[in-house]
């Protein structure tokens, strides 16, 4: 499986990076190597000195699909989650500075924490649900699907025009304001509606 994101989906984020105001969506991938192990706490790497976390709703893909139209984009996956792409700043920084990909700032070991998935037919509407990050039980982020600029399914139209997505596939679909640093002994959860949906410690 592979784990597709989008960048700089929530004006509010682009605004607190001072970054440009894309015109179409952002996509990098993560491998599954990235994902972080259930019950395991995450590891600041030694390569980073300023790891943000990132909150981000995202998507199980159900089906193969290529080429998906947005109006049928809502038939290829039926659980929704929260999950936080962790992002190493500084050596994002210094890439973008130089005009190289993202991927050791935004795909390392453990980058990827995935949620609990919830049945999406649980919520009325997926383009108006709100999820949050806590850091030792303190709001720092907080969102609403209705702030994105490209929604979910116009998002997955989007990536399928590149990717071939396959069964198993995670969708990353941006995160909103309020990105800032972990530090050891951190305690960060994760809700979908007032729903846990995940607890990390960061060492």
């Amino acid at each position: 499986m592979k784990i597709i994101c989008i960048g700089r989906n929530y004006a509010s984020h682009i605004a607190e990076l001072k970054n440009e105001r894309p015109s179409d969506p952002v996509i990098f991938l993560k491998p599954d190597s990235a994902i972080l192990l259930k019950q395991h706490p995450f590891v600041i790497p030694e390569f980073s000195n300023d790891i943000h976390h990132e909150i981000e709703l995202i998507v199980k893909i159900n089906k193969v699909g290529k080429y998906i139209d947005a109006k049928f984009a809502h038939k290829y996956y039926d659980e929704i989650s929260v999950g936080i792409d962790f992002t190493a700043r500084d050596l994002q920084n210094e890439l973008k500075a130089k005009g190289l990909p993202w991927e050791k700032a935004k795909a390392f070991d453990g980058s990827a924490v995935i949620g609990e998935f919830l049945p999406k037919s649980q919520f009325n509407s997926l383009e108006n649900i709100t999820f949050e990050l806590t850091n030792n039980n303190q709001t720092v982020q907080k969102g609403n699907a209705n702030q994105m600029m490209w929604k979910i399914d116009e998002l997955i139209s989007y990536v399928s025009q590149y990717f071939t997505l396959k069964i198993g596939d995670i969708v990353f679909t941006g995160t909103p304001a309020g990105v800032a640093a972990v530090k050891p002994e951190d305690v960060l959860e994760g809700f979908l509606e007032g729903n846990k949906l995940f607890s990390i410690q960061i060492k």
